[in-house]
């Protein structure tokens, strides 16, 4: 069976994706470890996970500008929301995974 790699993750012939590919940043996972702590519930007026209402208007600045947001911190969220030993790619893809699940 053939498989080829799309943005980080295996994907199988037939459609099946499988774990991200080795070294990939797998946004989920920075959710579950990070951002859950405060995306999960609201805390102190964090979007919520899901929330389309309140994800749109932050979803339409762009991707570069969710970047930064997070990058620089953004009103009670600290730089790198907490976690400095965070990398771009694994931002990047936490951003990914909740702006997807937004849509």
């Amino acid at each position: 069976m053939k498989a080829f790699a799309i943005a980080g993750s295996l994907v199988l012939i037939f459609g099946i994706a499988a774990a991200p590919a080795a070294g990939a940043a797998d946004g989920k996972a920075v959710y579950d470890k990070t951002c859950v702590a405060c995306h999960a519930s609201g805390v102190a007026n964090a979007p919520k996970l899901g929330d389309k209402a309140a994800w749109a208007p932050r979803i339409a600045t762009g991707r570069d500008a969710l970047f930064a947001s997070v990058i620089k911190g953004k009103g009670v969220m600290p730089p790198k929301a907490g976690a400095a030993d965070l990398k771009d790619e694994d931002i990047k893809a936490a951003i990914d995974y909740l702006v997807s699940a937004a849509k």
